[in-house]
């Protein structure tokens, strides 16, 4: 049953062909299926209870939160061992936003720590296994997340993307991502990472789906200073089969394969995979164009993300000591105590990420290294919205293939000729801008995806251009390993 999307099981259940009762049974029996297989989550809501069924297309619906979400009364770790016993006494305002439309929450994904990372191995509970192929990772930091929309254990789940934490999984799972307009979704009650980075967002099998649970969780939010009103939006009814006059670019430096002298077998295929669904986007009425770039400057992106996004956690997280938070650690004084309980609670990934915040943060460093990172990132914002000017969106694939294997083997080096190929989504954090990928194919039998970027509060439009590009390829609310794909 939970192979549909959303529309579909709201219309079962108004015609009372299933109940809510059902589909979460079905939702947490699934839930242990692939906590079995792949380590998804933190915590399973047994007891979970069914809700009353509206007019709101997701009441009585299960979904999955991202455990660095603030849950009322429900174990919220941020996949930290510092966290690792935390309750909250408080609804993030998206859960909050979800409960009255009706949705229920059947469990608890896990993420890499805190948010810091990209491999979906660095939380607390263990690594988050792909349900496409278990050798392989999902991605992060919303690793449990996107296996578990993948795995169908649900048509919605939700994430955070700091630099590409719901965009990347999603690709990796063969799913949608979709992070929208800074702003849009209120970050009050999201355990902070990178607070100018931060963005609250959606994991689906399509973007009708993603669709739905944003209007669902959006809104202007007085504890929340940075969201605007967004009440004259309305992303489901907004969807549409008019693209006639939509324009995208892509970057010929990211899509040449002239780019790549070193190019694998499976980056040829995922950049063949590309260029055949621009023809297609043709054919359907959008306009694509190829634009070129500053490429050393666009070859920043990854280190100017690394300063910001240490230095913005360094501050934020500086209240976890044991003190405030989490379990407490023996100590003589209580500088011992919150020495001894960061060096003991955090990875290494953490520890390390910290020490670079800090490192950027002093006084004599700030000008070389933070503040140059922020001209970088101006720029290329400054750059984008130039672009936007023309087109209606950048067109890209996501990274330089398939989810790679857990333990390293063929793990391709960051070299400077893909360097903005897998580090480009962060532009989107950057400028705040609503970025969505979609499924676009399969190399060696594993999912592959592209995305669609655009300017701030155009987030109707880049969701209607993934939508008819959905439309046009075969790849909607496909489940792991479901279809057989030789």
């Amino acid at each position: 049953m939970l192979n549909k999307n959303i529309l579909e099981l709201h219309n079962l259940l108004i015609n009372k062909e299933t109940t809510s009762k059902s589909l979460i049974e079905e939702s947490l029996k699934k839930s242990h299926e692939l906590q079995a297989k792949c380590n998804a989550f933190v915590t399973i809501i047994d007891d979970a209870k069914e809700s009353d069924i509206t007019k709101d297309l997701i009441s009585g619906i299960p979904y999955g939160i991202k455990d660095n979400y603030s849950t009322k009364g429900i174990l919220s770790t941020a996949s930290s061992n510092t966290l690792k016993d935390y309750v909250p006494f408080f609804d993030a305002t998206a859960i909050a936003n979800l409960k009255k439309h009706g949705a229920v929450a059947v469990n608890k994904t896990v993420l890499d720590e805190f948010g810091m990372g990209g491999t979906g191995t660095t939380g607390h509970t263990g690594s988050v296994l792909n349900p496409w192929d278990t050798k392989r990772m999902t991605a992060g930091s919303s690793a449990g997340s996107a296996a578990a929309v993948a795995y169908g254990v649900y048509p919605f789940a939700l994430g955070s993307d700091t630099g590409d934490s719901i965009r990347k999984p999603a690709a990796y799972c063969g799913i949608v991502g979709y992070k929208p307009t800074y702003g849009m979704i209120s970050r009050y009650g999201l355990f902070p990472f990178a607070s100018s980075l931060d963005h609250c967002g959606v994991l689906t099998r399509c973007v009708e789906d993603a669709a739905i649970a944003t209007d669902a969780m959006k809104g202007i939010d007085p504890k929340d200073m940075t969201t605007w009103d967004s009440s004259d939006i309305n992303l489901y009814n907004s969807l549409n089969k008019n693209v006639q006059g939509k324009k995208l670019f892509y970057l010929k430096e990211v899509v040449d394969l002239e780019n790549y002298p070193h190019a694998t077998e499976e980056l040829k295929q995922h950049l063949e995979n590309f260029h055949q669904t621009i023809e297609k986007l043709k054919k359907i009425g959008i306009e694509v164009k190829s634009e070129t770039i500053d490429k050393r400057l666009f070859q920043t992106i990854g280190s100017a993300y690394t300063c910001i996004s240490c230095a913005e956690a360094t501050s934020n997280m500086s209240n976890l000591n044991g003190i405030i938070f989490g379990p407490a650690a023996d100590g003589e004084t209580v500088i011992e105590k919150m020495t001894n309980y960061r060096t003991e609670g955090f990875s290494p990934l953490i520890k390390r990420r910290f020490v670079i915040g800090s490192y950027v943060l002093k006084k004599e460093n700030q000008e070389r290294y933070y503040l140059n990172a922020a001209r970088v990132r101006r720029q290329i914002v400054d750059i984008m919205k130039k672009f936007f000017e023309t087109y209606d969106g950048l067109i890209l694939p996501v990274s330089a293939g398939p989810a790679p294997f857990l333990d390293g083997s063929r793990k391709e080096t960051i070299t400077d000729d893909i360097r903005i190929l897998e580090n480009h989504l962060i532009i989107g954090n950057f400028g705040g801008f609503p970025s969505i990928t979609i499924p676009n194919g399969f190399i060696d039998n594993l999912p592959v995806g592209i995305n669609i970027t655009g300017n701030c509060y155009k987030d109707a439009d880049i969701l209607n251009i993934a939508y008819n590009l959905e439309s046009i390829l075969p790849y909607k609310n496909q489940i792991a390993g479901g279809v057989d794909h030789e």
